[in-house]
């Protein structure tokens, strides 16, 4: 037990949104710059003194690995603040041609109300950056995080507030979603919404705001990261080793809970004893236990709920006769919800596992002939509802040409010869579309984009003083 925290209420959600509303006018009119200063400390504040405290915070309260945990709160965040600085400067400096005798500029406005950041429990990085990119626009933030995420969510803050961000501005709430969903999605001034989670609960959060889309002032943004069902596809050409490392990395890191990571793959008839004799013995010298172990590569699931889940995905497994436990497929919630990293073995193509989110270390592998390499690129193209991210590992250049084309829509985040996760910002924008969400890329300006709206202004220094055009003149 680390600790406690209080639940809002609704009437602590409508005095978020009143604080945050009282706060916009000042917060809107200080110099961008400014803003800019303010995020590029904190930037320095988590690189130096707080970074220790941040990631302790993300290993105990999400279970988190030392090395997951620095390369989420620590390094990525960083990256988001800094880098979202340079795009914000970027987008500033974007003004429309201007013609003779007249000046044309555009304003990059704040949106006309506040932004609801409703943020997942898995990245700490995610739950700073929705609201923080944002806010750095201009805008006023509610900020709704996940309640296994609350105890880093705190340390974000109190970063934030070293910072210099003002009071208002980002206002961190702990209310129960559809408390918050009710009270956010009837107020006049909600301008949109920051979110990464589920796609049944993004869904569902579009269907209400269309619902109640007459009760706005302005047409409210929504910007959404939601599920995925992640893919490695491989072609008889590819390497065994660099195969079976893309998926016990791909599929176990963070015990699966990346929306990124690896929970399906297909692998040609020709590599898979090879790729199978890798994966046991690999996945036999994986120790698990509990993150003050750094030697743990394998920690426990997030809580009980998806201990559960999991737990029955692989009880269902073995119970199926078109499937097999070729790896793992223990648990134990004795000590903690750990789940064993599993491999699952169908015959079936369209297995349940191949199609639904799981979030837990459990990989489904469909082994294909060999010659059949394009039809099983319709299959892995038509499986799933999602679209977030996906790996093609082949050695053959065409087979790669041909994977990177016909898969032109199943992914928003696609890797050659790497596993689907580790998007660095700045580097791979991330997200995905289908039912992965609207794909405004996190880590790129076209995200900060989502949070300004434009007016453009031109000024005539020479105004006509006549309606009558030349033309309209006697021969």
């Amino acid at each position: 037990m680390l600790g406690h925290f209080y639940k809002s209420e609704k009437q602590h959600v409508t005095q978020a949104i009143d604080t945050a509303l009282a706060a916009k006018e000042k917060w809107a009119n200080l110099a961008w710059e400014q803003r800019a200063g303010i995020f590029l400390k904190a930037a320095e504040l988590i690189a130096g003194p707080y970074r220790a405290e941040l990631n302790a915070a993300t290993m105990l309260g999400q279970s988190k690995s030392a090395y997951q945990a620095e390369i989420d709160s620590a390094c990525e965040f960083i990256d988001f603040l800094r880098f979202n600085v340079q795009f914000m400067t970027e987008i500033y400096s974007m003004q429309p041609q201007s013609a003779p005798g007249i000046w044309n500029r555009t304003e990059w406005r704040p949106l006309e109300g506040f932004v609801y950041a409703l943020t997942p429990f898995n990245f700490t990085a995610i739950a700073g950056n929705l609201p923080s990119s944002s806010a750095m626009m201009g805008n006023v933030v509610v900020w709704k995080p996940s309640n296994t995420q609350v105890y880093a969510a705190h340390v974000l803050m109190k970063i934030f507030r070293a910072a210099g961000v003002p009071d208002g501005v980002i206002n961190l709430i702990y209310p129960s979603g559809p408390d918050a969903a009710e009270v956010i999605f009837a107020h006049p001034d909600f301008a949109g919404i920051h979110f990464t989670g589920s796609t049944p609960v993004f869904q569902d959060i579009w269907k209400t705001i269309g619902n109640n889309i007459h009760r706005y002032k302005t047409y409210p943004r929504i910007v959404g990261e939601t599920g995925g069902k992640d893919f490695i596809l491989a072609h008889r050409s590819a390497d065994a080793k660099v195969l079976a490392t893309a998926i016990t990395r791909g599929a176990f890191e963070y015990q699966g809970q990346k929306c990124s990571a690896a929970s399906r793959a297909y692998i040609p008839s020709n590599l898979w004893p090879e790729v199978k004799e890798i994966l046991i013995a690999e996945m036999k010298s994986m120790k698990m236990g509990p993150v003050e172990d750094f030697s743990n590569y394998i920690n426990a699931v997030i809580d009980e709920k998806s201990f559960d889940k999991l737990a029955a995905y692989i009880d269902g497994a073995k119970k199926d006769k078109n499937t097999e436990i070729v790896a793992g497929g223990n648990y134990d919630k004795s000590k903690g919800w750990f789940i064993e990293p599993t491999i699952i073995l169908t015959k079936d193509p369209k297995y349940v596992t191949m199609c639904e989110e799981l979030f837990g270390p459990v990989l489904t592998v469909y082994v294909y002939d060999e010659n059949k390499y394009e039809e099983t690129i319709a299959i892995v193209d038509s499986t799933s509802i999602y679209a977030l991210t996906g790996s093609i590992i082949a050695q053959d250049r065409y087979a790669i040409d041909l994977a990177t084309r016909k898969l032109t829509h199943a992914a928003g985040n696609f890797y050659v010869n790497d596993k689907p996760t580790g998007a660095v910002v700045g580097q791979q924008p991330f997200g995905g579309s289908r039912g992965s969400g609207t794909n405004d890329k996190a880590g790129s300006m076209v995200n900060l984009l989502r949070w300004v709206s434009p007016r453009v202004i031109k000024e005539t220094f020479v105004p006509a003083e006549n309606y009558k055009y030349p033309f309209l003149q006697p021969e």
